[in-house]
Parts: C-alpha cells; sequence; structure tokens
C-alpha cells in the first residue's frame, strides 16, 4: 500500500551556523531572519500548512534563544525540543536522538536553513503521496542543480526513472541537490552509531539495499547558508 499519514516532523535546528557568521554571532542560525521572519518559521509554516500535528526540534547552539522562540509562537501542533546541548551529535545522530520523541511511521525531517515555495501542489503532501513504506527506507526531495537557489556544490544524485537514487560520481556533476527534505521509515535508523554521524551513513546502507528513493520537486528551493545568500532569497520571494 503506498501513500503515507505523516503524524509528526523533526527540524534540525542544532547547527552551529559558522558560515552565517556574523549573524550567527548572537542568535542560532534558524533564528536569522528572512523575508520578514525567522528562518526556522519558514519551515514550520509549511509544516503547520501540511497539517502535521506534532513537531520536534533539536537544538545545541544558542539553544535558550531557540527553545524561548518556540515558546512564543502560536503553533497549530505540539513542539518538543531534543536537547543536544550536552553534545551536538550531527544530522544523523541527531534524527536517532529525537526518535523517540516522534509519532507515527514514517515522520518528516526538514533542514532549518532551507526555504521552499511549494509547486502545483503542497510538498509534503507530494511526499507522502509518493511514500512506499515496502520499498523505501527514505523518501527525499531533490530540486535540479539548474534551479537550486543558493546552492555552489556540483550536485547530489542521480536519480533513475524508477525514483531510485544514486551518488554524483567523483569529479563530475550531479543532476539534483538534496533539499534537506525528506520522509524517514524508522527502518532506517536500525542498527545506526552510537553518538555523532552523518546521515550519509545511513543513506549510503539504503542505497546499497536499493531502499533510498527521490522525488524532483516542483516549486522554488533556496539554500540559506551565508549572509550573502539572503538579499537574493528575499528578492526572489518577493517576486
Amino acid at each position: 500500500m503506498t501513500g503515507a499519514v505523516i503524524q509528526s516532523a523533526l527540524v534540525l535546528a542544532a547547527g552551529l551556523g559558522k558560515r552565517m557568521r556574523p549573524l550567527t554571532a548572537t542568535r542560532p542560525k534558524p533564528l536569522v531572519r528572512v523575508a520578514g521572519k525567522a528562518l526556522i518559521d519558514h519551515s514550520l509554516t509549511r509544516i503547520a500548512a501540511a497539517g502535521i500535528g506534532h513537531v520536534v526540534v533539536n537544538c545545541h547552539y544558542l539553544a535558550d534563544a531557540l527553545e524561548a522562540h518556540l515558546a512564543s509562537g502560536t503553533w497549530p501542533f505540539s513542539i518538543a525540543i531534543s536537547d543536544e546541548r550536552g553534545q551536538l551529535l550531527e544530522t544523523g545522530g541527531g534524527m536517532v536522538k529525537a526518535a523517540p520523541l516522534l509519532t507515527g511511521d514514517p515522520f518528516l525531517v526538514v533542514n532549518s536553513d532551507n526555504i521552499w515555495t511549494d509547486g502545483p501542489g503542497d510538498t509534503i503532501h507530494q511526499l507522502a503521496r509518493q511514500w512506499d513504506g515496502a520499498r523505501m527506507d527514505a523518501l527525499l526531495l531533490l530540486v535540479r542543480h539548474a534551479s537550486a537557489v543558493g546552492h555552489g556544490g556540483r550536485g547530489d544524485f542521480h536519480l533513475s526513472p524508477g525514483g531510485l537514487i544514486a551518488r554524483r560520481r567523483p569529479g563530475r556533476v550531479a543532476p539534483f541537490v538534496y533539499t534537506g527534505i525528506q520522509l524517514v521509515s524508522r527502518r532506517l535508523l536500525e542498527g545506526a552509531p552510537d553518538g555523532a554521524f552523518s546521515t550519509n551513513i545511513l543513506w549510503d546502507r539504503a542505497i546499497a539495499a536499493g531502499r533510498l528513493f527521490g522525488i524532483a520537486h516542483q516549486g522554488q528551493w533556496f539554500e540559506v547558508g551565508t549572509p550573502e545568500a539572503i538579499p537574493p532569497t528575499e528578492a526572489a520571494l518577493a517576486r
């Protein structure tokens, strides 16, 4: 049976934000303002529009400020904090630590430093419709390299006609960039390493098993990783 009901979302917001300095000297990166509101609020707005009822946010750097910001909002979902003050766990370790606070399977995972607009339909609902739990350990939202605003790399992945993901080959360019948005089965986390580690370890295992899939994003996507990326992102959103 395909399709999923997404009960909860994890927003990854624990990074140090070094590339966003000096704006992150006094605030965590998720609270840097873009187009009139905090970066993290762009993601939370999309999650709210998708009707997801529970959100977990992980925090590490200047965590008190992020917690206070979340507490001051009026969101239509419950919020729990996955506290990484003691140790920054990277993306994979952060997922493992937060998993007991999340409900349902699969759950949504969103990086807090990306902004996206929907295409013809709601992006999160598009992911949910394409989910096939019998075949997938994770379903990644990808954007075409030429449309990845603010991305300076060579791309991340190739995508087969059936949706299977393959890595970019060394020294080559790949046609798709990971947006920081994915649906994750709890199966992906089974046997995960302890402590801090990258989600890439889990993805590589899923690729080897033929269980990492992707779909192409139909709307706009902006990587907001540096102060220089903010003005063109704001200009594009204004248009």
